[in-house]
């Protein structure tokens, strides 16, 4: 049996959609941390002096005052500023933006490594031999069993060998790895084989009464 399952499509697309979603959110962070909420927190400290005369000391500026919008408003239009009154940004506030923009950005490297090195990788039927992906190597004589409970629902199915007396599993993702499934169907149908001619080895061997 000659089977070649490389990478599937839709596990492709998956990847790169979740590649993105990491990548975006660790940008989204590093552009608030270091350009967006930097320059709000310059037109907060404007805001400020605009509003020294109408806001007690002491007391927190906001938009909820009808004064300070209006006085922002007023000075934003005359310098061509966003119309929204600005928040202050604290020292704090931009150093958990661009720590968490750090830490995406280290996990966008690593998912992306590892997204490239998953496209060497497949699971391969050559003869009597089945490789998986990880280079592990087994007969398929040494098969015993097929665990599907995973399939209906993620694409995946089991293959329950025996290695030095002992039982192992190897893992065929049909969702990951396309063309899988036939090496999974070939495995069954040896084992049934082999089951039924057991079967009538033990019919055979049974003593009439």
């Amino acid at each position: 049996m000659q089977v070649h399952a490389p990478i599937s499509k839709e596990w492709r697309k998956r990847m790169i959609f979740m590649g993105f979603m990491i990548w975006g959110s660790a940008l989204w962070f590093a552009y608030d941390g270091y350009i967006a909420w930097p320059a709000e927190e310059e037109r907060y400290q404007t805001l400020v002096t605009l509003t020294a005369d109408i806001v007690a000391e002491g007391d927190k500026i906001t938009e909820k005052n009808p004064a300070v919008e209006q006085a922002w408003k007023t000075y934003a239009a005359q310098n061509d500023l966003k119309p929204k009154v600005p928040k202050h940004r604290s020292a704090g506030d931009l150093a958990g933006q661009r720590g968490i923009a750090g830490f995406g950005i280290v996990i966008g490297v690593i998912f992306t490594a590892w997204f490239f090195l998953q496209h060497r990788k497949s699971i391969r039927a050559d003869g009597e031999i089945i490789t998986g992906d990880g280079g592990e190597k087994i007969s398929f004589e040494s098969i015993v069993d097929i665990d599907r409970r995973k399939w209906a629902q993620k694409g995946i199915a089991y293959a329950v060998y025996e290695k030095n007396g002992k039982k192992r599993r190897l893992c065929l993702d049909d969702h990951k790895f396309i063309g899988a499934e036939a090496i999974i169907l070939e495995a069954e149908k040896r084992i049934t084989a082999r089951t039924e001619v057991a079967g009538e080895s033990a019919t055979e061997a049974t003593p009439d009464a």
